[in-house]
């Protein structure tokens, strides 16, 4: 599509750009398990006539996005505008840069959703892409480019895992019976949705407590992606805080512990994007009160304890006053199964202050 010469002209061309971001977001979403530690872009190219031409990011050491879009556009591509979720890369990795595919093949328009953090991009790809005469374009959708993507610009950003926390509770509170019991509070389905959240993370952390309370696998077991990962398992990475048993089912996990930010930091460094928290309540009260958690996620079911006795969703001291009180933001509320599926993120700073403790559950 040609350079708009009217506001008619320019309407229309946004909306294609729109539609275009949209089905590349599309794409991505079907790799989000399958690329890891790189990103899950999706690309779209459309030519002059309308033809539609779709890539998505492949498992490490594969093509990027782009460059599975102008394969399978072939010759097709030279005039064309290539749509892609994140900037193309402009330096030589397990792959050549895709900027330079880019210009080789002849596209003469780059759509962006959201440039790239990382510091071997940032800006790069798109003033490598202009400089060679290809008009640019940044910022389409990029709300929810930038949402789809939000492990990884974070990881990029600070060197730190996206911290999800994940938490299921009857509708008054509860985790668990005051003998300990909690299997099942939810749904299969919701159970089933928690599989899907290990999956999309790179690591799944729980308390030593936790490990020798209820022995889990911390495996995926009821979810399965649109496309599997390249020889490589679901699982997550495994991490205890605290010490396991060598015969544990947790086994083989990672065993760390100090101060929280110093485990971040460390799993940051080995490439993990997202961290999911499954707990205990003295893990999630922990990362809850040293605000290091970038998304809850509460499986809520239509059950009560009906009393004060049921343990809670975090252990230790809670706000104070009212004034104290720590508040969110919802982002997503979604039925599923018996149950809901509550996301929130912070509307602002959290405390900063915790006691560690070497052996938490």
């Amino acid at each position: 599509m040609d350079v708009p010469d009217t506001t008619e002209d320019a309407a229309r061309l946004a909306a294609v750009d729109r539609e275009c971001m949209t089905r590349a977001m599309a794409a991505a979403a079907r790799v989000r398990c399958a690329t890891s530690p790189n990103p899950w872009v999706g690309a779209v190219l459309r030519t002059a006539d309308g033809q539609m031409f779709e890539g998505a990011t492949e498992p490490p050491g594969g093509s990027h996005a782009e460059v599975v879009a102008l394969r399978a556009a072939g010759g097709a591509a030279a005039g064309a505008t290539l749509y892609v979720t994140l900037e193309p890369c402009s330096h030589t990795g397990r792959t050549g840069p895709c900027a330079t595919a880019i210009v080789e093949a002849g596209i003469k328009r780059v759509v962006i959703g959201v440039e790239d953090p990382d510091p071997l991009v940032a800006g790069s790809g798109v003033e490598s892409l202009r400089r060679a005469g290809v008009e640019v374009a940044v910022g389409v959708q990029s709300e929810q480019v930038a949402g789809q993507l939000t492990a990884y610009l974070k990881h990029r950003s600070t060197g730190r895992p996206y911290v999800v926390l994940k938490l299921a509770a009857t509708l008054d509170g509860g985790t668990a019976a005051p003998n300990g019991t909690s299997r099942w509070i939810t749904s299969p389905e919701a159970r089933a949705d928690g599989h899907r959240l290990r999956a999309e993370s790179d690591a799944i952390l729980v308390g030593a407590g936790t490990i020798r309370r209820d022995d889990p696998s911390l495996t995926v077991r009821d979810y399965r992606p649109p496309v599997l990962p390249d020889g490589r398992s679901l699982d997550p990475l495994r991490v205890v805080l605290g010490s396991v048993a060598p015969d544990a089912n947790v086994q083989p996990c990672y065993s760390t512990s100090g101060p929280l930010v110093d485990v971040l930091d460390d799993l940051g460094s080995k490439g993990v994007l997202q961290l999911l928290v499954e707990g205990g309540a003295n893990v999630a009260g922990e990362f809850h009160r040293l605000g290091l958690v970038d998304r809850y996620v509460i499986y809520t079911a239509p059950a009560l304890f009906g009393g004060e006795d049921a343990r809670g969703l975090f252990a230790g001291n809670g706000a104070w006053d009212m004034s104290e009180l720590w508040r969110g933001r919802f982002v997503a509320v979604e039925r599923v199964g018996e149950d809901l599926r509550v996301e929130m993120v912070p509307a602002g700073e959290a405390p900063s202050t915790s006691t560690p403790t070497s052996e938490r559950s």
